[in-house]
């Protein structure tokens, strides 16, 4: 059975249309929600959760290895608040 250059043509086509459709649909998938954001493997940092204060200034929770830090930004400079402890029951929450 041999395959004429027109017929690979569109067969090779049609395949890649296929590929992009589903790459684009994966996308869409996390961009909504439907499906959960992947995350890097190896690193250590990621952002918890965010607090907006004013048009400006936020309170971001950051993680970093083990240990979470309270951040305050978008002022004149971003200040370290403190580091959380490690224990949310904890009721000192600096470490």
């Amino acid at each position: 059975m041999s395959l004429d250059p027109a017929t690979l043509a569109a067969a090779v086509t049609a395949l890649l249309g296929v590929l992009v459709l589903v790459l684009l649909a994966g996308r869409l998938a996390r961009f909504s929600g439907l499906a959960p954001r992947i995350a890097p493997r190896g690193r250590d940092l990621a952002v918890d959760e965010v607090l907006s204060l004013d048009g400006r200034r936020r309170l971001a929770i950051v993680r970093c290895g083990g240990r979470r830090v309270l951040l305050l930004t978008g002022g004149p400079q971003d200040v370290v608040v403190g580091w959380l402890s490690r224990d949310p029951t904890d009721p000192d929450i600096r470490a």
